[in-house]
């Protein structure tokens, strides 16, 4: 016995970027892969991994961080207090401008970041261990790992 066929859907309406053609970017969910859209798209079908990441709503504020395990940029919607890698799946503290300070290594003399109130930051390209702070000493120590 045949079976009816059903009506194929009525396709939506196609897309029409702005006319101005502006474009925005984002990280694919997948692969990582910068992905550039047109203004306005709802998702994004990234070309590499077709993997379908979501667009955030239009006024959200995006942030970046470099993943303390892989090195990978990570963005995330700015005031989220963790990230969490999806290459490597570390936790990572995101932490707004006004949560941080900087300083010279005082060995190599890297700038160095780190979380505001610390007492000593460890510089990852040589291990030194510098001093920060109102009260900090210049006694720095060398550990080794």
């Amino acid at each position: 016995m045949p079976v009816p066929l059903a009506p194929y859907p009525t396709p939506p309406a196609p897309y029409t970027p702005p006319a101005n053609g502006a474009q925005s970017q984002l990280v694919c969910s997948g692969c990582r892969n910068l992905l550039v859209f047109p203004v306005g798209a709802t998702s994004v079908c990234c070309a590499v991994c077709n993997a379908v990441t979501a667009v955030p709503p239009p006024g959200t504020e995006m942030a970046q961080l470099v993943c303390g395990g892989c090195h990978t940029l990570l963005m995330y919607i700015r005031g989220a207090t963790s990230v969490q890698c999806s290459c490597c799946h570390t936790v990572n503290l995101a932490l707004e401008a006004n949560q941080v300070a900087h300083v010279n290594c005082g060995n190599c003399r890297m700038l160095l970041m780190y979380q505001y109130g610390a007492r000593s930051v460890k510089c990852a390209v040589c291990n030194f261990v510098s001093s920060v702070g109102a009260t900090a000493s210049t006694t720095e120590q060398k550990f080794s790992t």
